[in-house]
């Protein structure tokens, strides 16, 4: 069984630890990696998806040094790997320009501004990932726990499962 993995991709060190900290309750089920710029981000999926697993959600600072994040994002939505991941841009310094862009181009599901609330970003988190389930997994149960078990519960009784 493949596994589904979480990437968040920001240029500051400490960034990456605090969100590692703050979505380590996922980890148990969603394998958490970490990118400190926008070509590591894109060797990062390469190997993800060679080995046969899928990334259901990235967290993705904007202002990197060499490539803007949004522009990852914007190309992640183009390529047909990565089109159905969820996209969450976390950062503190994206313009409007930049944002519309995210949205209407990258599909962006989720912007949250720096600094951020620890307990919000897990409840994003957590709900980017049971749509991402929802749509792509047959088996729901294993996640009941871990999501959201009322929009798990409900997609197995319309799916006949109960």
């Amino acid at each position: 069984m493949s596994s589904i993995y979480i990437v968040c991709i920001d240029d500051e060190h400490q960034v990456l630890d605090v969100l590692i900290k703050d979505l380590e309750g996922l980890e148990e089920v969603f394998p958490i990696e970490v990118a400190s710029s926008v070509p590591e981000a894109r060797i990062l999926f390469a190997e993800i998806l060679k080995s046969g697993n899928r990334i259901g959600l990235v967290v993705c600072d904007h202002i990197m040094p060499g490539e803007y994040g949004v522009d990852l994002l914007v190309e992640m939505q183009n390529k047909e790997e990565t089109k159905a991941t969820r996209k969450i841009l976390l950062t503190g310094q994206a313009g409007l320009d930049d944002t519309i862009n995210a949205v209407n181009n990258a599909r962006l599901n989720h912007y949250i501004a720096k600094p951020w609330n620890p307990d919000y970003l897990l409840k994003v988190a957590k709900n980017e990932l049971t749509s991402y389930v929802l749509e792509h997994e047959k088996d729901l149960l294993q996640y009941m726990r871990l999501l959201d078990s009322t929009r798990i519960q409900d997609a197995i009784r319309n799916r006949g499962y109960i």
